[in-house]
């Protein structure tokens, strides 16, 4: 019988799992976020994909979960519980994370963003820069010491695009991916352009005045659904890791062992 350690980030739009045997990433899988769903209806989907992998439910030993959707990340973890007969680590208030938190409220700092610092601290040189482009697109600033300074929040392309087409008559959903040039010659081709474009010119905007501030060149790491789109038309050598979270959880299940 192997050991695994079952890894969890909730986003807002998908559920990522992550099997390491040791340190060895063995697997990543997706699920849809859904509020609806009940434990037994996660229980089900874990184990097939569990078994995609050839991984028995006895052979998870422990289970970490980040969630930003705590009625999923209930729901989540009791399915864990049932399936696996473990109790998994909720990351939280009361849990080591190595992590010196500098804003305001520590307490206010979300799950996602706790995972992917440590990850980053666990990974990189700082000072650091990390980019997740999910439902939101946030950027976290590690200092020099990996103290987690703060960052930014703004909407993610995702979310841009349904503002967009829910609230305009004439356009419409359109993939997204980067047009042959900037200026676009037609309705697509112009979204296009304002998403990745858009997007890639906030994000050096962002990382010129971060690192002004940090008087320092930070590493920059981006991750998360979209990243890899985007971070292609940056000037700023931005490298993509696109477990960053789950390496950040199991780090941090390693300090609470």
């Amino acid at each position: 019988m192997i050991s695994v350690l079952l890894t969890v980030d909730i986003g807002n739009t998908n559920i990522t799992l992550g099997a390491y045997n040791s340190n060895f990433l063995a697997f990543t899988a997706r699920l849809a976020t859904d509020t609806r769903k009940t434990d037994d209806q996660y229980a089900i989907e874990i184990k097939h994909i569990l078994s995609l992998y050839d991984i028995k439910s006895q052979d998870i030993e422990d289970c970490i979960i980040a969630t930003v959707v705590p009625s999923v990340g209930k729901q989540i973890s009791q399915a864990v519980a049932k399936l696996c007969e473990i109790v998994p680590l909720m990351l939280g208030p009361g849990i080591k994370t190595g992590l010196n938190i500098k804003i305001d409220n520590p307490a206010q700092l979300g799950a996602d963003l706790v995972a992917g610092a440590v990850g980053a601290i666990d990974n990189y040189k700082m000072p650091c820069v990390v980019i997740d482009m999910g439902t939101a697109s946030t950027i976290s600033v590690l200092d020099k010491n990996g103290s987690f300074l703060g960052g930014v929040i703004s909407a993610g392309v995702r979310l841009t695009l349904k503002a967009l087409t829910e609230n305009t008559a004439l356009l419409s959903s359109i993939p997204i991916e980067a047009p042959k040039s900037v200026i676009g010659s037609n309705t697509t081709e112009s979204m296009q352009s304002g998403l990745v474009f858009g997007t890639a010119a906030m994000i050096d905007g962002l990382l010129e005045k971060i690192t002004a501030e940090l008087d320092e060149v930070p590493t920059v790491v981006a991750t998360g659904g979209l990243s890899k789109e985007i971070i292609v038309h940056c000037k700023n050598n931005i490298i993509y890791n696109e477990n960053l979270l789950l390496e950040g959880l199991r780090a941090i299940y390693e300090k609470n062992r």
